[in-house]
């Protein structure tokens, strides 16, 4: 069974930092672009960055472009998002799913991970 579990989120002041992460089991992982999505509270999925299957070619939102860096180690199954000078607008649930290309958010079947930017 398909499953991905995101870890690493928290409470953080501004201009603080997190890194996210995301491990995948009974999928073929390697082969897959991956993303990392958000919802912020009241607010729709939003897409944040994408990664492709060996990690060469990145991609972000202009809202997270230069604070944000995806990543992925496919030995170990496992994705990760570090996210630098955080903001309030930061705050949401972040839900690791499989890219399906266009800046696309996709549907999330996992928990997420909760981050929190706050003073």
């Amino acid at each position: 069974e398909a499953q991905l579990v995101e870890s690493g989120g928290g409470l953080v002041h501004p201009g603080g930092s997190l890194r996210l992460s995301c491990a995948a089991s009974g999928v073929a992982f390697s082969s897959l672009f991956m993303s990392w999505v958000r919802q912020a509270p009241g607010k729709g999925l939003e897409w944040v960055s994408a990664i492709s299957t060996r990690g060469d070619i990145t991609d972000y939102a202009d809202t997270v472009k230069g604070r944000f860096t995806i990543s992925r180690d496919n030995a170990k199954n496992t994705m990760y998002l570090q996210m630098n000078n955080l903001t309030p607008d930061d705050t949401a649930v972040y839900y690791c799913v499989r890219y399906r290309g266009a800046r696309i958010p996709s549907t999330p079947s996992s928990a997420g991970t909760q981050v929190t930017v706050s003073s």
